[in-house]
C-alpha cells in the first residue's frame, strides 16, 4: 500500500489577494515539488467536497452555512484584516475538508497506509464559531470528527508543527478526552495568535491532560526542534491512539516569510522520519508553510524522510 496524495483546482479559486501571504502560488509550489520523479509512486487523486454535514461535526451547522453564505460572487469579502473571501472560497474550504475525510476514509478502509492532503486555505485557526488566521472551517477537526463518527476509533491523535499555534483546534476539542491535541508553535507571548497556545493550557472536564502546547523560543533550530517533538510523540504514544493526523505547516521553516524558528530543509527530512517511525496509520494535512525558495524542496523532505520509514 502506498501513499494516496488529494488535492484539487479549486483550491487556486481562493485568492484573497496578490499581496496577501496565503496566495494560490503556495499550493502550486507544494504540487510542482511533488511532480519530481522521486514522488511518481503517489496515488494521486481529486479531493471531492466535503457536504455540509460532514463539516458540522466540528463546527456549528448555523456558523457553516453563514460562512457559505458569505461567498461574495464578485470581488472581495474580509472577515478580519487577514481572513478573506474571494468568489471560489467557498469551493475551495469544502474540497480542503472532503479531502481529508477522503484521506480518513482511505486509510481507515485499508487503501492505504497513509495519505497526504495538498489544499489550502489552512484550517487550524477556525474556532467553532470564528473564522481567523486565513481560516474558515477547520479541516483538521473535521478529518478527526470523520474518523470517530463514521469509524468509530476510540482514539484520535492530533500533532500540529505549524509555527502558529492551532488554537481553532485547541478550542474544539479542548473538553474531549477522546481527541488528543499535540502542538509545536512559536511562543504566544510574542507571536501570533497570542492569546493562545501556553504550555498551562492543558484541556478541561473530560479534555483534562489531553491538550499539550510546547511553545518553542524564537530561532529554535533543527536540534532543539527534534528533542521537542521526541518529547510530544512521547505524549501521543502514552494516548495510544488509532490513528495520527498531522497538520503539516511548513512555515518553521529558516527561510519562511512568516519566519519565527530556523528548521532546514534537512529539519524538515528528520521530522518526516521520526513521524513516520512512530508507527501510527496516518494522514498528513497541509496547513502553514509561505512563498519562499525552500517551500517545495522543505515539503519534499519531510516526504522522503516519512515515505522513506514507510517504503
Amino acid at each position: 500500500m502506498g501513499t494516496i496524495l488529494y488535492t484539487h483546482a479549486d483550491c487556486f479559486g481562493h485568492d484573497p489577494g496578490r499581496m496577501h501571504p496565503e496566495h494560490p502560488a503556495r499550493l502550486k509550489a507544494v504540487l510542482t515539488a511533488l511532480s519530481a520523479d522521486e514522488f511518481s509512486g503517489l496515488d494521486r487523486r481529486e479531493a471531492p467536497k466535503a457536504t455540509v454535514d460532514q463539516v458540522a461535526r466540528a463546527h456549528p451547522r448555523d456558523y457553516v452555512d453563514a460562512i457559505l453564505e458569505a461567498v461574495p460572487e464578485t470581488g472581495e469579502r474580509s472577515i478580519d484584516g487577514d481572513t478573506i473571501m474571494s468568489p471560489g472560497t467557498g469551493d475551495a474550504i469544502l474540497r480542503c475538508a472532503g479531502a481529508v475525510c477522503a484521506a480518513v476514509d482511505a486509510v481507515l478502509g485499508g487503501e492505504a497506509e497513509n495519505a497526504f492532503c495538498a489544499m489550502r486555505p489552512p484550517g487550524h485557526h477556525a474556532e467553532p464559531r470564528t473564522p481567523m488566521g486565513f481560516c474558515f472551517f477547520n479541516q483538521i477537526a473535521v478529518g478527526a470528527e470523520h474518523a470517530r463518527t463514521v469509524h468509530g476509533l476510540r482514539r484520535v491523535a492530533i500533532v500540529d508543527f505549524d509555527v502558529h499555534h492551532g488554537n481553532g483546534t485547541q478550542g474544539i476539542f479542548y473538553e474531549r478526552g477522546d481527541v488528543l491535541t499535540v502542538s509545536l508553535h512559536g511562543d504566544p507571548a510574542t507571536y501570533y495568535p497570542f492569546f493562545t497556545g501556553f504550555a498551562n493550557e492543558t484541556g478541561e472536564g473530560d479534555g483534562a491532560g489531553c491538550n499539550v502546547n510546547y511553545p518553542l523560543p524564537q530561532g529554535t533550530g533543527d536540534d532543539a526542534y527534534m528533542d521537542v517533538l521526541a518529547d510530544a510523540l512521547e505524549s501521543v504514544a502514552a494516548f495510544k491512539p488509532d490513528v495520527l493526523v498531522v497538520a503539516l505547516g511548513l512555515d518553521a521553516s529558516e527561510a519562511d516569510p512568516l519566519a519565527f524558528c530556523k528548521v532546514t530543509t534537512e529539519g524538515f527530512r528528520r521530522m518526516g522520519r521520526t513521524i513516520s517511525e512512530a508507527g501510527y496509520p496516518s494522514l498528513l494535512v497541509q496547513e502553514g508553510g509561505y512563498i519562499s525558495d525552500q517551500l517545495g524542496d522543505n515539503l519534499a523532505a519531510f516526504l522522503d524522510g516519512f515515505e522513506g520509514v514507510r517504503g
